[in-house]
């Protein structure tokens, strides 16, 4: 009678089995360190089948256990070094790529136009790459808000590329349209300015790592800018005659903005009764304070009979139409600017030069300039 027992030197597996190609290296490691034989299937076939002599006992089947435990402590180490095999060359190939998080940061905010209608904006952003290859910058995300209130918002896809090891500013331009930002909240007033936040997010995809998100933001202020209210108070003549008179026009800006004005130049256009008396460009430099009126003394010439009989009505002492129409070239804490002045449909009055200066000139805070 012939019994058959399980082969001694299958492995009880406890862990996952690993590749032929792993199993083949580490059996040549384990055989040029080790004088244990590995099974091979002519032993396995040889200890599979026993004469019917070999009765079984119970000292056999024990040692047959201690064999089969034996094999296990193999297996054992035979994964062990497969494994730390495994972890030692991803180890090596993790220190030699050395792939890491890039880092950003937003270093400025510049405003390169700034006008009645809208105002330009332009948030650098400094990004750091440590990777040993360029990595894609897949899209920049922005928020502009003031207060907790969006102003704007939006998408850039594709936006470059930044080179391995190296430091890239990135350039996000901003378009703010006044119009829009004072028809959505109404309590934002021409002339205030506002704070604001920019909140940016990077979208970037690094190899190994994966799609990363990096969130910067920046504080701030804008103007909403107010063109200055123009007049002219009066004309103070100092020569007069048909054929030619000059005079000085005497000019009030009214800047209602919560910010000054520095005045490079100006140019401007005055008519009187529908005729052009004058048209000139003034180059000196002053500052028109912010919530104040500064009056400009401009001198002006022009031929009083091509007037007709409107003259006489100036002379007379009667109020004179007139409109004025302009740009004034300024510099702001938030930029230059060029902003048009413009009065139509005034009145004003023909004075001589010897006349007593009325009281409501004097109240106004004035700088007088001499062309």
């Amino acid at each position: 009678m012939a019994f058959r027992f399980r082969a001694p030197f299958q492995f009880h597996r406890r862990t996952r089995r690993p590749s032929p190609l792993l199993l083949s290296i580490a059996a040549a490691s384990l055989r040029s360190s080790s004088s244990i034989p590995l099974p091979t299937p002519a032993n396995q076939q040889n200890n599979a089948s026993m004469s019917s002599s070999d009765s079984p006992k119970v000292t056999e089947r024990k040692a047959d256990k201690d064999h089969d435990d034996n094999n296990d402590g193999e297996g054992g180490g035979f994964f062990d070094k497969v494994k730390d095999f495994i972890q030692d060359i991803g180890e090596k190939i993790e220190d030699a790529v050395s792939f890491g998080k890039p880092t950003a940061d937003v270093t400025g905010i510049h405003i390169p136009h700034i006008s009645l209608e809208k105002v330009e904006l332009i948030a650098d952003v400094l990004i750091t790459n440590p990777n040993p290859v360029p990595i894609p910058l897949v899209d920049i995300e922005y928020l502009i808000e003031s207060e907790d209130r969006k102003l704007m918002s939006g998408t850039i896809p594709d936006s470059g590329t930044i080179h391995a090891h190296g430091s890239e500013t990135v350039k996000i331009p901003l378009l703010l349209i006044y119009d829009d930002i004072k028809s959505t909240y109404g309590d934002i007033k021409p002339g205030s300015i506002i704070p604001y936040k920019i909140r940016v997010v990077l979208h970037i995809d690094i190899p190994v790592i994966g799609r990363i998100s990096i969130p910067l933001e920046k504080n701030g202020e804008i103007p909403v800018p107010y063109r200055p209210d123009v007049n002219v108070s009066k004309i103070k003549f100092e020569q007069f005659s048909f054929e030619e008179a000059t005079a000085t026009l005497h000019l009030n800006l009214d800047n209602k903005n919560d910010f000054d004005l520095g005045l490079n130049s100006m140019d401007y256009e005055v008519w009187l009764s529908n005729v052009s008396i004058a048209s000139a460009e003034m180059k000196e430099t002053t500052n028109i304070k912010k919530q104040e009126v500064t009056t400009m003394n401009l001198p002006i010439s022009f031929r009083p009979k091509d007037f007709g009989s409107a003259m006489w009505d100036m002379i007379r002492g009667k109020g004179t139409g007139y409109t004025i129409k302009g740009h004034i070239d300024v510099n702001t804490p938030f930029g230059h600017m060029k902003i048009p002045i413009c009065k139509e449909g005034g009145t004003t009055r023909l004075k001589k030069g010897d006349d007593d200066e009325d009281d409501d000139e004097v109240n106004n805070p004035s700088i007088q300039k001499k062309l």
